[in-house]
């Protein structure tokens, strides 16, 4: 378990929510965000000194900033930087665009996360995180190099590639989804190749279910998670395994009722709401859509920061699938393109600690299978299994999208 990475981490609850609470009114206070401007007319932000005051503020959610960004390319104006002011502009599905600086020092606020995960100078981390057009990758090195860290910037995929860049380079520690690396782990055996450097693991983009933590333990790796989003950055992460999340010191994290702004009790299941402490992006109330909860009491490690459980879902039948997401429209878009399927459910299990989909599909025409997985890893970039059923047969429930796999 490391140390803290620095005092904020240790300071008092009082103290944090009066230094947090002033940093945002600073921060909303001098932006030139015409958009954020606009959303704070009325405000008075002396006003905002408390989680209360703050819960009185409209929630920004991903659909209202698609269409922001529509109208006012590409930051929607949420931005207190021109375009060129940023050092990257990156697009993730939706299409959203987020800002990047990574020229300056841990922009994304990763290096705290990674630093309670072991790493730091002196090691040489494998990044299989994606540098192609999404800022995951960007993000992850930005944090490791802060650290002192050397990056291998492997990216998705080419996986005997990034196996042979591992054991050559003699990676120690690996960043990425939390299968991929039991993925190399089981290439770097068929393939002769040593892995047995890697010590550390940090993951993200996807659950860390406990049989695979249990396999990395088995390797003798020690793997944390961590809780992030395109978005935000870092948000929280993991200080030892099954002690819940602690939140980064830059964000103020709400757990909310879905479909609402307003916080749930202690304890409860909402949805994920944060704030963000970046006067260069200052996104408030921003809705991830991710359901979580806050766990009592301070965390075993001595920081003393709110935790929360970790991923719990979607606060819509959204789900993530080996680290990317699957709403349901994009279920409705596969079945315009077949008229012949009367009504789809897609349901995502586990096997062989790999995420397993399966799209049953209510038709006439059982020949419809090969085609309509043709369409589902088009309009998906995933695979998955096609089962034809009995129109009339699927459950009148308005599920779309049934997640089976036990987060606990």
């Amino acid at each position: 378990m490391a140390e803290p990475y620095d005092s904020l981490e240790t300071r008092s609850a009082e103290e944090r929510e009066a230094s947090q609470f002033e940093c945002l009114r600073a921060q909303l206070a001098g932006t030139t965000a015409p958009a954020l401007r606009a959303r704070l007319e009325g405000v008075t932000l002396d006003a905002l000194t408390d989680r209360d005051v703050l819960a009185a503020l409209p929630v920004l959610r991903k659909a209202d900033l698609v269409e922001m960004q529509r109208a006012d390319p590409p930051f929607g104006g949420l931005a207190a930087l021109a375009p060129e002011g940023f050092d990257e502009i990156f697009q993730s599905p939706g299409p959203i665009y987020e800002p990047g600086r990574s020229s300056v020092p841990d922009w994304w606020r990763f290096a705290r996360a990674l630093h309670a995960g072991g790493i730091g100078a002196g090691d040489r981390v494998l990044n299989a995180f994606s540098y192609h057009l999404v800022p995951a990758g960007t993000m992850l090195a930005s944090g490791a190099r802060a650290l002192g860290a050397a990056v291998l910037p492997g990216g998705v995929g080419n996986t005997e590639a990034q196996v042979a860049l591992a054991a050559d380079a003699g990676a120690t520690a690996y960043v990425g989804t939390p299968d991929f690396l039991k993925v190399m782990l089981e290439k770097a055996g068929e393939v002769g190749q040593d892995l047995s450097r890697i010590r550390k693991a940090w993951v993200s983009g996807g659950a860390l279910f406990p049989t695979l933590r249990s396999y990395y333990a088995e390797h003798r790796i020690a793997c944390l998670q961590g809780y992030a989003t395109a978005d935000l950055g870092n948000i929280a992460y993991e200080t030892a395994p099954d002690a819940g999340l602690v939140v980064d010191e830059g964000v103020i994290l709400e757990i909310v009722r879905p479909g609402t702004g307003d916080p749930v009790g202690p304890g409860e299941v909402g949805e994920v709401v944060v704030t963000l402490l970046n006067a260069d992006y200052p996104l408030l109330r921003f809705a991830t859509g991710d359901l979580s909860a806050f766990l009592d009491g301070p965390s075993p490690c001595g920081r003393t920061g709110p935790r929360i459980k970790g991923w719990m879902g979607r606060a819509d039948q959204t789900t993530k699938v080996k680290g990317m997401f699957v709403r349901p429209e994009q279920i409705a878009a596969i079945l315009a393109r077949h008229p012949e399927v009367l009504k789809a459910r897609l349901t995502v299990t586990r096997a062989h600690e790999q995420d397993v989909m399966d799209l049953a599909v209510e038709t006439a025409d059982s020949a419809v299978a090969a085609p309509l997985g043709d369409t589902m890893r088009e309009v998906l970039k995933l695979r998955g299994e096609v089962t034809p059923v009995t129109p009339g047969s699927l459950p009148n429930d308005g599920k779309v999208i049934d997640d089976q796999r036990s987060y606990e």
